[in-house]
């Protein structure tokens, strides 16, 4: 545990013969389009990092890791590893066919011969997994169970063809092999390793500066570049971030690395998860902070995990892990000394200093300095570079509400406003254009709404990211659909969601198409607030109610909130 291993491990790559005769075989196979989840895990299949994993999980192990963290014939891992697909191209695949697993663009990477086909448990699989609340969808995974992955789960081992193509810092992503190699070539003994999947500050470089020169080891800074929690900020700033910091430590004694990994936010099993992946990667320490891989407070404002749950599990298991836990010590900047110290022990009557993540993402939105003794210049210059004045950001204006409730009404008036004031471009994506341009080829089942919403989702984001102004009104009845609307729109910009709350009897007072009755006759199928639910917004941030309020009035209230989050001036 204390030397590193410089002993290449298993990778599941064919010779370049067998690669090429498996190409020629693959047309005849059925093909899999792999989502960047699953091709996040491929990748790390393929090359080792996931070692002793020979492809996606049978079903024996995975009932083992659910419940138990373990494969089936006994070894250590805590994490799920399967191939989740839908219903209907599940329907061809039985055990002994071999399937083709093709990225986004159509490009084999590999073919998987499958051994197992189930359906699995989801709520176990929550419970189990992420330690939470079953259907808590306030966790991004247990979000993305219920309403990303497919219902069946595929199982078996995996022949890799070629590696997913990366054209971005191509220089620093490194397999565990390849890391492996330069460490040997290097001399480095011991090497601790550092995840982050935020930007370095200062109390960051003088945590892992300390945590080296106490375990006596080199340093690798391997953060996360492939799936993160949604909201973070996004890898090519942060590794130009990293970038910046990495010539503030010792020369020859650092090195900076790129893991395209998809984080679960599960917390403790994460935190073990992760402490194997690095033992492939040829690392001897790994640090742990107590609330490692936490995704944040679950829907009833409580964390998913207690403090240091994901250290003590790690603890327990550091053996069979076979890399040593170093402990996440929090930094703090003592004024008087101008310096970093560990905060559990500065004596009393010294002045403390800090800023806590929402203390600077505020000071990135409002433009207000950034102190030098908390982060360096350089990466300051790039969070302003991706994070401008929320005045300056694109954002979406996302109505929701009942057929009939006023929803694109207000759209368009606050289209006109915003088109008035200038500054930005603005998009109206109403849901009967929308409908008619972009989804002319959908129905009405839930399947097809959901479909419809997250296609408005993916313009909005689009335009979001680009500086735009978009704003939406469809009537979107489902939570899970529109909190993954929200989630492609925050990767780039701000999302407002606006809950047009009228009352449903008003909303039929005032049907011009004769919509309602038609549902209440049982003409309509599937109709929102009479033969199908709509799941009302628990915290939009914003609720009007047009029953006794003009549209003007109606409009005005979304530019106050739209001024109050800093979004617009007005004048």
């Amino acid at each position: 545990m204390t030397e590193a291993n410089h002993t290449p491990i298993p990778e599941l790559y064919v010779s370049p013969e067998a690669a090429a005769a498996l190409k020629d075989e693959a047309g005849n196979m059925p093909s899999w389009d792999l989502t960047q989840r699953q091709t996040c895990d491929l990748e790390l299949l393929m090359n080792g990092g996931f070692n002793p994993l020979n492809g996606f999980m049978s079903e024996a192990d995975y009932n083992g890791v659910v419940n138990e963290m373990r494969l089936a014939d006994g070894t250590l891992w805590p994490m799920p590893i399967t191939l989740d697909v839908s219903e209907k191209f599940a329907e061809g695949i039985e055990p002994g066919t071999d399937i083709a697993l093709r990225d986004q663009e159509g490009v084999i990477l590999a073919v998987m011969s499958v051994t197992d086909k189930w359906v699995p448990n989801k709520k176990l699989e929550a419970e189990k997994v992420f330690g939470a609340g079953a259907d808590d969808v306030a966790h991004p995974a247990i979000n993305y169970l219920h309403n990303t992955a497919g219902n069946v789960y595929l199982g078996g081992p995996v022949k890799g063809l070629q590696t997913p193509t990366h054209y971005d810092f191509r220089g620093r992503r490194n397999t565990p092999n390849e890391l492996r190699a330069m460490f040997k070539k290097l001399g480095w003994r011991k090497v601790v390793v550092f995840q982050t999947r935020n930007p370095l500050h200062r109390a960051h470089q003088e945590l892992t500066f300390r945590a080296a020169r106490e375990a006596q080891a080199n340093l690798m800074i391997h953060p996360v570049v492939g799936m993160t929690k949604p909201g973070d900020v996004d890898h090519f700033t942060r590794v130009r971030c990293y970038e910046a910091v990495l010539d503030k430590y010792p020369q020859a004694t650092t090195t900076l690395s790129l893991l395209n990994l998809a984080m679960r936010m599960a917390g403790p099993r994460e935190a073990v998860w992760h402490g194997i992946i690095r033992r492939n990667h040829g690392a001897t320490h790994f640090i742990v902070g107590r609330d490692h891989a936490g995704p944040g407070k679950n829907s009833q404002g409580v964390d998913f995990y207690g403090p240091y749950d994901a250290q003590e599990l790690f603890r327990k298991h550091e053996d069979e892990i076979g890399v040593k836990m170093v402990d996440f010590k929090h930094m703090v900047y003592v004024q008087e000394r101008a310096q970093y110290e560990p905060a559990d022990e500065i004596e009393e009557g010294v002045t403390v200093l800090n800023i806590s993540g929402t203390e600077l993402r505020r000071r990135l939105r409002e433009g207000l300095e950034i102190p030098e003794w908390f982060s360096f210049p350089e990466v300051v210059r790039e969070l302003r570079r991706n994070s401008p004045p929320r005045a300056q950001q694109g954002f979406t204006v996302f109505f929701t509400g009942l057929s009939g409730s006023g929803k694109s009404t207000i759209a368009n008036a606050l289209m006109v406003k915003l088109m008035e004031m200038g500054g930005r471009p603005v998009s109206l994506l109403d849901g009967d254009v929308v409908r008619k341009h972009l989804s002319s080829e959908l129905g009405f089942s839930k399947e097809h709404r959901d479909i419809n919403i997250k296609r408005i989702g993916y313009v909005a984001s689009e335009i979001t990211k680009n500086g735009g102004i978009a704003i939406c009104a469809p009537i979107a009845p489902y939570t899970a659909t529109r909190r993954a609307v929200r989630e492609m729109v925050e990767a780039g910009g701000a999302f407002v969601e606006i809950h047009v709350a009228t009352p449903i009897e008003e909303c039929e007072r005032r049907d011009r198409k004769g919509l309602y009755k038609l549902a209440r006759d049982g003409k309509i199928k599937e109709f929102t607030g009479i033969s199908d639910p709509y799941e009302e917004p628990q915290a939009p941030e914003l609720r009007v109610d047009t029953t006794a309020i003009d549209v003007d009035n109606a409009a005005h209230q979304v530019l106050l909130k739209l001024e109050q989050m800093g979004l617009i001036g007005l004048r």
